[in-house]
């Protein structure tokens, strides 16, 4: 198959979206099939076309930017050229009205399967404008909703909630996302740990960007409560934290809390998918404390659980799927300090409680599962349009 996957960032931009977009397309590029990727040129020092890991990269020019959103005027032309050259269309939502133009392209003009991987709905913090940047942005995913074949969710739990895969249900197929973390080097996690815990620390793992619905406030505002029962904790934030696209006024927020924490509180900066393995098998615990829908899985808390380190995670939907499926860790209701802060001490005082071998995990989420996933499905809507 020769396959064009369509979204606004892509590397070296780091998030959720991003990393299940990448690991997608190279996971089939490595399967044997073509993968071209257009996204937006985000940072002007970006190369226009690349190859990474074996998957062509297109950056499309955006000229105008609105918060975190891109606008491509040359995007239409660009995606005509890349259309006539593939079989079918993995958009990924929400995006832009690139993804829009290229979705109708493909559909009417050039008459390709087109698949949407609805990630998380957008709810954007702020006054009027973050509002009707919200409404648009639905506005634009309900249109490319109406002209696609296939919507693909991570879980039906989060289907089940969204105001907007409620409206497509019969177009809906439930695929896991690509979750892949090697083994680690125990001499590895050893010295990791021996230098961020050289007196017992209990080490707090927080894998994320450092963005207004992640939580990092109900981190900081929990770890008194926390160090009352467990003594010195440290908590190791792995992910980007500066010039976060969006979100400055968001650190600076959180800057007064930081400052107390001291060194207590370690950036890690964006870590090697090696780095990756090495954190999570030397934290005793992971945490994702999102704060709303913007989350809707949360990949990390797999890669903890295949790593042998249980979860601390929000109970909204989808994101608790992964503890209710595994049963490594407890769901806590979003941004309530007090209960999150006694399920860390309750899972860390019980951690034998919460793990399970690596193949059990395995069982639930694996990269390999995702793909054939995958594979069956665009296959099935290639075959499908050569039939009309």
């Amino acid at each position: 198959m020769k396959l064009l996957f369509a979204l606004t960032y892509y590397h070296p931009h780091v998030s959720g979206l991003t990393i299940y977009v990448r690991r997608l397309a190279e996971g089939l590029a490595g399967r044997g099939h073509e993968a071209t990727v257009i996204t937006a040129r985000h940072d002007a020092n970006l190369p226009a076309e690349e190859m990474l890991n074996g998957v062509r990269v297109v950056r499309v020019p955006a000229p105008i930017r609105i918060s975190k959103g891109l606008l491509m005027p040359s995007y239409p032309l660009i995606a005509l050229r890349l259309l006539k050259k593939c079989d079918a269309v993995v958009v990924n939502l929400p995006g832009t009205p690139g993804e829009t133009s290229l979705v109708f392209l493909a559909r009417t003009l050039i008459r390709r399967p087109t698949v949407a991987v609805y990630h998380c709905d957008v709810q954007l913090s702020g006054g009027r404008l973050s509002r009707w940047i919200d409404r648009a942005v639905f506005l634009d995913n309900w249109i490319v909703g109406r002209l696609v074949h296939k919507f693909v969710a991570y879980t039906q739990d989060y289907a089940n909630h969204s105001p907007l895969l409620r409206r497509f249900s019969s177009k809906i197929r439930v695929i896991p996302p690509p979750v892949a973390v090697a083994l680690a080097d125990p001499t590895e996690v050893r010295s990791f740990r021996s230098r961020y815990s050289p007196n017992s620390e209990t080490l707090i793992g927080f894998p994320a960007r450092l963005a207004t619905e992640k939580g990092v406030e109900v981190v900081l505002r929990a770890l008194s409560r926390i160090r009352k029962k467990l003594g010195p904790v440290r908590v190791l934030f792995a992910g980007p934290y500066k010039d976060v696209v969006g979100e400055k006024h968001y650190l600076k927020k959180m800057e007064p809390l930081l400052k107390v924490e001291g060194d207590n509180w370690v950036f890690l900066g964006v870590l090697s998918p090696r780095e990756m393995a090495v954190f999570y098998g030397a934290c005793d615990l992971v945490v994702l404390p999102s704060l709303n829908s913007t989350e809707s899985f949360g990949l990390v808390q797999v890669e903890s659980m295949l790593s042998g380190t249980p979860v601390v995670a929000s109970d909204l939907p989808g994101v608790r799927v992964p503890i209710q499926t595994t049963g490594m860790g407890l769901i806590v209701p979003p941004g309530n300090i007090e209960a999150f802060a006694d399920a860390v001490v309750k899972v860390i005082e019980n951690r034998g409680s919460y793990c399970r071998e690596r193949s059990f995990v395995l069982e639930q989420f694996s990269l390999e599962r995702t793909l054939r996933d995958y594979e069956k499905l665009l296959l099935s809507l290639i075959e499908e349009q050569t039939k009309h």
